[in-house]
């Protein structure tokens, strides 16, 4: 059993940028009304013609490049997507294809806002266990296309991206390890977030999310250091799932992480689901606010009212 860590990150997000006072041209809201209640200003947002595998490439293809690697280095590509419409090819595939790899193990995760930390604990019990050397993890989602356009409430949340991450093998015991994964859900209130219909659509019950973000996540995102051996004051970094600036402040006020950089990419990204974290990570790391070795949580929270989080190291 060897461990892994993180060597490299990357993001990628589409050029067309939507306001606030953009949406207040199409629906009853205003700047005040949407950066009050969420905290968002400004959302990233896909064409037509820009498929989420298109975005997650892009943000793969940083990540490989930063990493000073080759496409045909990895063997076990992992994309963390809802919002992918068709079924096979699977997205991984596609990004496969998109870069020229060869023979890589290609799998499709959908749990949602969580699915980037889920991707990457299914990337590091896979080499741990011998299953791959290097593997890159996207979390790549395409919102704007399911989402309500009509609705005040959901359609100021989004946003499109995509992030990755490249996971290599490193001895056991290692510094730079990825913690182990603190994974779950609660199934019984998986209808509080939903992705449903024909054509599907984005849809929540806002209430409900916060009150379980913000009271029930907190000592799990506490347990999570624990089992990394890491006390919250010792984070440097704190990147939970780019939700909604108003469960992103009192959660990791919680979590008691008086000495880190809390990740705020929500308020120029909007709500970006399996992409939030990747690229709020990569972010930070681009702009030199968090150091090479640096204990981050990475906590992933949302659709299915599922969680998973995991400390990792800054690369």
């Amino acid at each position: 059993m060897t461990g892994s860590r993180i060597v490299a990150l990357g993001h990628y997000q589409p050029a067309k940028v939507l306001t606030n006072d953009d949406l207040a041209a199409m629906v009853d809201t205003s700047d005040e009304w949407i950066r009050s209640r969420v905290g968002i200003e400004t959302r990233h947002v896909a064409g037509p013609d820009e498929p989420v595998d298109e975005l997650a490439a892009h943000a793969a293809a940083k990540a490989l490049a930063s990493a000073g690697l080759a496409p045909d280095d990895i063997d076990l590509v992992l994309v963390a997507t809802s919002t992918a419409i068709d079924r096979s090819p699977n997205t991984a595939a596609r990004v496969a294809a998109r870069l020229g790899m060869s023979s890589p193990a290609v799998m499709d995760l959908n749990v949602v806002c969580a699915g980037f930390t889920h991707a990457l604990a299914t990337a590091d019990h896979a080499v741990r266990a011998g299953a791959a050397a290097r593997a890159l993890v996207i979390g790549a989602d395409k919102m704007a296309e399911v989402a309500d356009w009509t609705d005040r409430t959901t359609c100021v949340l989004v946003g499109d991206g995509a992030g990755a991450a490249v996971i290599e093998a490193t001895g056991t015991g290692s510094d730079g390890e990825i913690g182990p994964v603190l994974w779950g859900s609660v199934p019984e209130m998986g209808h509080a977030v939903r992705i449903e219909g024909t054509p599907p659509r984005f849809a929540q019950e806002g209430q409900s999310v916060y009150r379980w973000a913000t009271t029930q996540l907190p000592p799990i995102a506490r347990k999570v250091c624990e089992r990394a051996g890491v006390t919250p004051e010792e984070l440097a970094a704190v990147v939970l799932h780019q939700a909604n600036l108003r469960i992103i402040e009192p959660v990791a006020q919680k979590i008691g992480a008086v000495n880190a950089v809390i990740a705020r990419d929500v308020v120029h990204s909007g709500n970006t689901s399996a992409a939030s974290i990747p690229m709020a990570l990569s972010k930070l790391v681009e702009r030199g606010e968090i150091e090479s070795g640096d204990p981050v949580l990475l906590f992933g929270f949302g659709g299915n009212l599922s969680y998973a989080g995991q400390v990792v190291r800054c690369p």
